[in-house]
């Protein structure tokens, strides 16, 4: 590419730039909003997962890999609830994936690994977590406990797959 195509280039992208400026009637800058330099979050009013086809619903409980197989499922939950899930085979890690919308906080336990998480849901979208648990117990049926307010919708897959590789040194 020429150096006279090249700037030609840079002016036309510096029109196009300013001409997205705000002005007045008199062609003087528009005053702008202030901005804050925090990140910024949906507005309350934000449409729902149910209104945005790229979000996954509540209501469905999230996926595993092609590698993976389901220990458990539960569709959309309000509330507390405790449920049990079956043994998987020797050296198979878990997988606990949780889906959320509304405003609170799951705790989230597993026994009898022990391992607990909590998980930050909001109203304005559908969070999704995926946990792969590779400790001693794994393998062993269990529990998995979770801990939330009835503003909050819920789903889970609890799975089993194949445990990640220890590094060697």
């Amino acid at each position: 590419m020429s150096r006279r195509t090249l700037a030609a280039l840079i002016l036309l992208s510096a029109v196009v730039v300013f001409s997205g400026t705000a002005c007045s009637a008199d062609n003087s800058p528009a005053e702008e909003p202030a901005k804050s330099s925090a990140p910024s979050r949906p507005a309350e009013t934000a449409a729902t997962p149910s209104d945005d086809p790229t979000q996954p619903s509540v209501a469905q409980p999230p996926e595993l890999d092609a590698t993976e197989t389901v220990a458990l499922q539960q569709g959309e939950t309000h509330g507390n609830r405790n449920l049990e899930f079956g043994k998987g085979k020797k050296g198979d890690a878990l997988i606990v994936a949780m889906r959320c919308q509304g405003e609170g906080t799951l705790n989230v336990t597993v026994r009898p690994t022990d391992v607990s998480f909590p998980l930050e849901c909001r109203d304005s979208e559908v969070r999704t977590i995926h946990n792969q648990v590779d400790v001693a117990g794994a393998e062993d049926k269990g529990t998995v406990s979770v801990e939330a307010p009835t503003t909050v919708r819920w789903s889970l897959t609890i799975g089993r797959g194949e445990a990640a590789a220890e590094e060697t040194r």
